[in-house]
């Protein structure tokens, strides 16, 4: 079997996968009858020849040794050694894989594919923890991403960033398991190896004993054809009976051996499955989880970017439709004002009929007062003329007193 290169450095980027995931389930094992065992396993002509030759030799000498003597038995008795090493040997091989499969249950590790399961079961996790279809911005979740501190699409990234270490672990776990997945297929190989040639020389007993069986039988009918019942009895109780329990055995033993055999062939397949399903979740799943991150990230950039320019557009907006509403009433404002007169025709109107009224009262005050002026210019005739009067005589008092004192 070709070595393995051992498995690439975790460290290392994940690259995305050169051929389609296609994952195969083995059929389930059939069960083999007995019955059935008898031509799973080819045997050459020249083979099958050769053991009726040695079954012909070995039924005659038979036949010149007395039922009830020793050596009768003694030859008997080698049709039930026939095959034994080889089954010991088959249940040998069992044995070992059984052991080793103890010795990694003992050991609390569990074998290669439960390993390699546990670890696709966490990656399923922490894949399905990193999901970015639960992070940024999405239902309830929206408001919370608005708070302060609540910028969801960085704690996102940053948490995958901080389960790079998990994941590069648990890929390092699948691939320890994939390497343990071929070593086991080395030595099932091995093992299935050994078993079909343990299983070959079983089949070579069976047809011996195939062939001993019909010669046994065609002497025993020879016997009683020639009169002899006591020696066809005793071919029949002594020798047909364990040449056919010993073909029986070996049939049941080469049954159990081809259902171990398909066994480990399912066993290959499922771990040549695994394998390949460790390959793609190494690379497959990764891959799109990182691409997954990556398109939230950007996607989300380009929300925000969007937003702010829905914004600006509504700040826009608003302002050209605050300028056109300005400018429309302005505008009307101006031409009301520029058809107008300078001064309003009723404000003209009021001003003239207050200068109206006070020309009226001031000419009906001066027609009044003319008449209290003329009483009064009177009245201050009349006064005058009688302080001329007093000042005449004081006059004429002080010029004579004053020539009195001259």
């Amino acid at each position: 079997m070709p070595q393995d290169a051992g498995p690439p450095d975790p460290r290392l980027p994940y690259g995305p996968p050169t051929t389609p995931l296609v994952l195969t389930p083995p059929e389930p094992v059939a069960a083999v009858r007995p019955e059935q065992a008898a031509g799973l396993v080819p045997v050459d002509e020249a083979v099958r020849e050769e053991m009726v030759r040695r079954a012909e030799e070995y039924v005659g000498s038979l036949t010149g040794l007395d039922s009830r003597s020793p050596e009768f038995t003694a030859r008997v008795g080698e049709i039930a050694a026939l095959g034994q090493g080889d089954i010991r040997g088959a249940a040998q091989q069992s044995n070992r894989m059984l052991d080793r499969t103890v010795r990694s249950l003992a050991s609390g590790e569990g074998d290669a594919p439960a390993r390699v399961g546990a670890s696709l079961v966490e990656l399923r996790r922490t894949v399905e923890d990193l999901d970015p279809r639960d992070a940024p911005g999405r239902g309830p979740r929206r408001l919370l991403s608005r708070l302060p501190g609540g910028n969801r699409l960085r704690d996102h990234v940053a948490k995958y960033a901080s389960a790079r270490g998990t994941l590069d672990r648990i890929v390092g776990s699948l691939r320890s398991g994939q390497d343990e997945l071929r070593r086991d297929n080395a030595a099932l190989h091995t093992e299935r190896t050994r078993l079909w040639d343990t299983m070959g020389k079983l089949q070579e007993y069976a047809v011996l004993t195939e062939a001993l069986d019909g010669v046994v039988e065609r002497r025993v009918a020879e016997a009683e054809a020639a009169g002899d019942p006591v020696r066809a009895d005793a071919l029949r109780a002594d020798v047909l009976f364990p040449v056919r329990q010993k073909h029986q055995d070996l049939l049941t033993q080469i049954a159990v051996c081809a259902q171990g055999y398909l066994a480990m062939d399912v066993v290959r397949r499922n771990n040549d499955e695994l394998i390949k399903g460790v390959d793609r979740a190494a690379t497959t799943t990764l891959s799109a989880l990182r691409i997954a991150v990556m398109l939230s990230s950007a996607l989300e950039n380009q929300r925000r970017v969007t937003e702010q320019v829905r914004v600006l557009r509504s700040t826009t907006e608003e302002l050209i439709r605050g300028n056109a509403e300005m400018l429309a009433t302005q505008s009307g404002e101006i031409q009301r004002l520029a058809a107008e007169p300078a001064v309003g025709v009723e404000t003209l109107r009021t001003a003239f009929g207050q200068i109206y009224s006070t020309l009226d009262a001031i000419d009906t005050y001066r027609a009044r007062a003319t008449g209290a002026m003329a009483a009064t210019v009177e009245a201050l005739t009349s006064e005058l003329q009688e302080a001329g009067a007093r000042l005449d005589r004081s006059r004429t008092t002080d010029a004579t007193l004053e020539g009195g004192r001259s």
